[in-house]
């Protein structure tokens, strides 16, 4: 079996790091800027040439690359490789506006196995395991993605995209599953399924990789109590190649980026200004060695922070922390900065679970918020359960930590429908009244 932990890579010290990075992007830079007629006019537009670009010390000198960008150039213009190359398409949902689509050669494929390969490594895995992966397949990256890493690792590779829980509990038993590949929704929903069907001590589950939505520390103890493993978060986006990007060890003490493909900066959000380690901002990849759609300073709207400090297992490439948001998630509710995930955070450390729903409206000129959430089994089977008395201290604890008022909802189990990929978590019904 080939090692997909690889101490010449990943435990490379620092100056050979940039060293490889800076080689690798005066390359990328020309062969953009030589491919691609989109980059080619920003670039002149900033008065930036590729013989200006020497190294990552002038990355900054690079304009960014949004989102709309992309859709802009929908849906070849930012293609840098012959379409003759090009063996496979990725897509983002498109739920906002144009898809983007991500195209790669079959370097490009092989680059991306590799990563996810060694998040499974990272969490656990060898070729003696059975990887069970749920996450979506066809365009979205998430199942491709992992299905590519455990093949290139050699497991057993289980294909069973999301939904159709019943069958996924079956294979997770009778086939084995030991490394479960989802999102963090569906894994509490999978967790809730396998309680009920009371097959918990039947199963072979050590470890999870989840991704592709935000999930807070209070859900994670939450999933590896339920499920009794190790959760293990992984990090990618369809624009830069899909998971894999980054990944959690076995420490859980952040995110590995794999540095010898991806350059990440933290950015004020508005200014642009480059941060140092330990401030939060918004993340910014350079991909240095994907060729078919090679993305410079893209934007990608999540916030977190980086740490360059060597990980106590040995991997020397700069971490990320879990992602605390997108800059387009926020809520601005009363005048304030409201996200899902500190609300979240309060439910589940008063015994909640990660079913519920958030829902902004606003009367008579007045935004209003109000947070459902369902009582757990045993909370509904217990007499002294007091529902008014338990909505009256949530209120108290979500205006301590927003510091506004939320009208708060316990509902009754199984009330709020279930996600079975990436989880809905807010209804702004405030959107119905833009013009």
């Amino acid at each position: 079996m080939s090692n997909y932990f690889q101490p010449e890579i990943e435990t490379m010290p620092r100056e050979q790091i940039e060293a490889d990075q800076s080689a690798k992007l005066v390359k990328q830079v020309k062969h953009v800027y030589e491919n691609v007629a989109f980059y080619r006019k920003k670039m002149d537009e900033a008065g930036v040439k590729p013989e200006d670009i020497k190294g990552i010390e002038d990355l900054s000198k690079l304009p960014f690359v949004t989102k709309d960008d992309l859709r802009d150039n929908y849906p070849y213009s930012a293609l840098a490789v012959p379409m003759s190359d090009v063996v496979r398409i990725q897509s983002t949902s498109g739920t906002t506006g144009r898809r983007v689509i991500a195209y790669y050669t079959q370097d490009d494929i092989d680059i991306w196995d590799t990563c996810c390969a060694r998040a499974i490594v990272a969490a656990g895995g060898t070729n003696e395991d059975v990887v069970h992966v749920c996450y979506g397949y066809g365009l979205f990256t998430g199942g491709p993605g992992l299905n590519g890493g455990s093949h290139m690792l050699g497991s057993l590779t289980l294909p069973m995209s999301s939904g159709n829980t019943e069958r996924q509990l079956q294979f997770m038993e009778d086939l084995g599953s030991t490394i479960l590949c989802c999102t963090p929704s569906y894994a509490f929903n999978l967790a809730e399924a396998i309680r009920e069907a009371g097959i918990k001590d039947k199963l072979k589950l050590k470890a999870g990789i989840f991704g592709a939505e935000p999930w807070t520390e209070e859900m994670r103890k939450t999933i590896e109590e339920n499920l009794g493993i190790r959760a293990h978060d992984i990090y990618g986006l369809t624009e830069i190649s899909g998971p894999g990007v980054s990944f959690e060890c076995e420490y859980q003490e952040g995110m590995h980026i794999q540095e010898d493909h991806f350059i990440p900066e933290i950015i004020n959000p508005v200014t642009g200004e480059v941060l140092p380690d330990g401030e939060v901002g918004e993340l910014v990849f350079t991909s240095i060695t994907k060729k078919a759609y090679p993305l410079l300073r893209y934007r990608t709207r999540d916030l977190c922070k980086l740490t360059h400090e060597k990980c106590k297992c040995g991997r020397t490439h700069v971490r990320m922390n879990k992602i605390m948001g997108r800059s387009d998630d926020m809520m601005v509710v009363k005048g304030v900065n409201v996200w899902p995930s500190q609300i979240e955070q309060v439910l589940i450390r008063n015994g909640y679970e990660a079913n519920y729903l958030i829902v902004v409206d606003r009367e008579n000129m007045r935004d209003s918020i109000e947070v459902n959430v369902e009582m757990t089994p045993v909370m509904a089977a217990d007499a002294s359960y007091d529902v008014k008395a338990a909505e009256k201290k949530l209120v108290k604890e979500l205006k301590d930590m927003l510091g506004i008022y939320a009208v708060v909802k316990v509902v009754e189990p199984k009330t709020i429908t279930r996600s079975e990929g990436k989880a809905k978590r807010v209804i702004d019904k405030r959107d119905l009244y833009a013009k």
